[in-house]
């Protein structure tokens, strides 16, 4: 049975273990192979680097408070973060990278940045 390229169905010439005729036909299987998932890791680091770089934008300083439509108005989403971190005293801050965020009342959030040891 003679073997032929998993991308363009060519017949394989050399090795007994070549799988694809050309570099351009091992990509293009691989990209078709990677694309669906690819695209959904692709759209989540988007909006984390989007929240990442809202939240750096709006904490200079490094420590500061802001009202939730401020980070709405900057196009936020609340449910795109890399990690929690609960303290001893049970409040729950949520981080996109080093930045993080709190909620405390009238819809003010507490904006932090944590230094990366």
């Amino acid at each position: 049975m003679e073997k032929v390229c998993l991308d363009c169905g060519e017949p394989l010439i050399g090795r007994a273990d070549k799988k694809f005729c050309h570099d351009q036909c091992r990509n293009n299987y691989n990209n078709r192979l990677n694309s669906d998932t690819s695209a959904v890791v692709r759209k989540i680091n988007n909006f984390l680097k989007k929240n990442r770089r809202i939240l750096c934008d709006l904490n200079p300083t490094g420590k500061t408070t802001v009202h939730k439509d401020k980070l709405i108005d900057h196009g936020f989403n609340f449910g795109y973060y890399t990690h929690v971190y609960v303290t001893q005293k049970g409040s729950t801050y949520k981080f996109v990278y080093e930045y993080g965020y709190l909620p405390l009342e009238n819809d003010l959030f507490m904006l932090v940045q944590r230094e990366i040891k």
